[in-house]
């Protein structure tokens, strides 16, 4: 009876895109508390039960600039800043993108002695393939979590048996590699209750998930994932429903010191918020964001109708339903 109860009980994951704590974040992070990038929105972090996003840089004191390919932006934060994190009280991070090893492998290993000291788990990246596609595994209300990530940016930084680097996949449902990421998800859900798949993928612009990531998204949903977790481009992009399960294919930028795009909107975003009931989804909430001043914001009224509208337009596009509720000023997903 105790089981059923535990089954039946309600918890939230709570997921944002991609984190830069970097350049002129990190300069404002000098004067200001750990608290300070997530501005209002950090009441709805610390509510929900677990939190996931994707870092965007690397947390380090040492390191040099990645030279050996080319490569424009490099982005660090001092290695203090992990409370940042903290603050808000993430779980895990991805660490599977294009600027983990912004700073080398030292770079890299700094980071991750931080966030293991810190009690925030990663993964994607790490001394070798093994340890790259090692998922992250916690506890949240006594059931397991999964977190797997991996990305199909900076071939040149791909993880071997000898080498560090992130987990590098193609996103090609027939590539050798991608077998692999499936053979993962299969044998990691099978060891947790919920399973989050997190890729870096596709282009930087765009409103429209490539062709490709559809059918991959499928094909890691089919091979027993519970959620895709997709980020990299700097917009976000629609959310579809398959098997029951949702698919984020990208959640876009949520904190950094990048330039607007006027058009494109990249100072726009989401938080998720995913409420289960056991292991069912039951609710899929998004509550419009924006980036101010180097830190996330809950949008305001004259803000909301632009974000909101253009993703409902996304999100049916891929045959999801939406519609906004105001009173709890979110867009809520109808997950059939």
């Amino acid at each position: 009876m105790q089981q059923k109860n535990q089954d039946a009980e309600t918890w939230t994951l709570l997921l944002v895109g991609d984190v830069m704590l970097g350049r002129l974040v990190n300069d404002i992070l000098k004067v200001e508390p750990p608290a300070y990038p997530w501005g209002n929105t950090l009441p709805l972090l610390r509510g929900a039960d677990a939190r996931i996003c994707n870092l965007e840089c690397a947390i380090a004191d040492r390191g040099t600039p990645w030279s050996a390919t080319p490569k424009v932006f490099h982005f660090r934060s001092d290695a203090k800043n992990v409370a940042v994190l903290n603050a808000a009280h993430f779980d895990a991070v991805s660490l599977a993108n294009n600027h983990v090893l912004d700073f080398n492998n030292e770079g890299l290993f700094d980071m991750l002695h931080h966030l293991e000291c810190a009690g925030i788990h990663y993964a994607g990246a790490g001394a070798t393939l093994k340890e790259a596609a090692a998922p992250a595994i916690w506890e949240v209300q006594g059931r397991k979590l999964g977190l797997i990530a991996c990305t199909d940016n900076e071939p040149n930084w791909a993880a071997s048996a000898v080498h560090s680097g992130v987990w590098y996949v193609p996103i090609q449902v027939q590539d050798e590699r991608a077998h692999q990421l499936f053979e993962v998800v299969q044998r990691t859900k099978a060891e947790v209750a919920y399973l989050i798949v997190s890729i870096h993928w596709g282009p930087n612009w765009g409103c429209a998930p490539p062709p490709e990531h559809r059918p991959f998204a499928h094909a890691l949903i089919d091979h027993g994932a519970d959620l895709v977790f997709g980020h990299s481009g700097h917009i976000v992009r629609g959310i579809e429903m398959y098997q029951n399960k949702p698919i984020i294919y990208c959640a876009g930028d949520f904190i950094d010191d990048y330039a607007v795009d006027e058009v494109e909107r990249n100072d726009r975003s989401f938080l998720f918020l995913i409420e289960l009931q056991g292991t069912t989804l039951s609710h899929l909430f998004l509550y419009p964001t924006m980036i101010d001043h180097f830190q996330a914001r809950c949008a305001r009224k004259h803000e909301r109708r632009m974000i909101v509208l253009g993703m409902q337009r996304r999100c049916a596009q891929l045959q999801t339903a939406t519609r906004w509720n105001e009173e709890d000023e979110r867009l809520e997903v109808d997950i059939g």
